[in-house]
């Protein structure tokens, strides 16, 4: 079984790059966000043509989630209990989504970016990473294997950015950011491509601007965060940078996690 997630930046902008990707890397289970669509807007045709149930949540031309499987898609939640929300009224934003896949209970989740430091969208990614912090390990309190997928807009290490100097007085390195992503990880969950995919430099995300790409200014932002049953059954995982190539490419790449056996190559 193969499991993928993908900020794919746009659902209508990259539908045929994402069809394109299924065929060619086979997987199960994909787990996309920023979709940027309303529910109406969303190419569910392109994909079900392909074999793969779709659930997705998406409320305007903002964030977005969803899941296409081919194993299975049953239970599905739009959004978790405790989800803080924002804006003006406070309102849950369309940021997560699970379902249970060939059963795998999966979430696709798209982190708040937080802004700058001092920004209350900062206070709000905090509390939005507490909350699901906790449901997550309700979810997986029965052993029930659990994978967190997505873009986590934290870059957990110093390994994980192409300069800690550039980013000293930015988002997605400070302090209280790598707390709550560890506090994941203090919980039991276990970061299951890293072991696979080690190393400086094995980024997730280029920005579109200054030539970030060629020169290797990446940042490592994208995760499956696994609990210990699922885990237990990882056997590889890749990231595929060559689908940050070419004309029309997302700015992130697709991570890939293989379970049971299945070395979760990239195509």
């Amino acid at each position: 079984m193969r499991i993928a997630t993908w900020n794919v930046n746009s659902i209508r902008s990259r539908v045929d790059r994402v069809e394109a990707w299924l065929q060619r890397s086979d997987v199960d289970v994909l787990a996309i966000q920023e979709t940027k669509a309303k529910e109406e807007q969303f190419p569910h045709d392109r994909f079900t043509a392909l074999g793969y149930e779709v659930a997705h949540h998406g409320l305007n031309q903002w964030n977005g989630v969803a899941i296409l499987s081919r194993v299975g898609l049953e239970d599905v939640s739009i959004g978790f209990d405790g989800d803080p929300g924002f804006g003006d009224p406070v309102a849950p934003e369309a940021r997560s989504i699970g379902a249970t896949c060939g059963g795998v209970r999966v979430w696709s989740l798209y982190v708040p970016n937080g802004r700058t430091l001092d920004d209350p969208h900062m206070v709000y990614k905090l509390a939005w990473l507490e909350q699901l912090r906790q449901r997550a390990l309700e979810w997986s309190a029965d052993g029930t294997p659990t994978a967190l997928c997505g873009d986590w807009n934290v870059a957990p290490q110093d390994e994980d950015v192409w300069s800690m100097e550039y980013f000293a007085d930015k988002t997605h390195v400070s302090p209280p950011e790598r707390a709550a992503f560890n506090a994941f990880l203090e919980s039991g969950f276990v970061d299951v491509a890293r072991p696979h995919t080690p190393g400086p430099g094995t980024y997730t995300y280029w920005d579109y601007q200054q030539l970030a790409f060629p020169k290797k200014r990446g940042m490592r932002i994208d995760f499956v965060l696994g609990s210990p049953s699922f885990a237990a059954r990882v056997s590889g995982a890749s990231i595929d940078r060559e689908e940050r190539k070419g004309k029309g490419a997302s700015d992130h790449a697709p991570v890939i996690v293989g379970l049971d056996g299945d070395e979760g190559s990239a195509a």
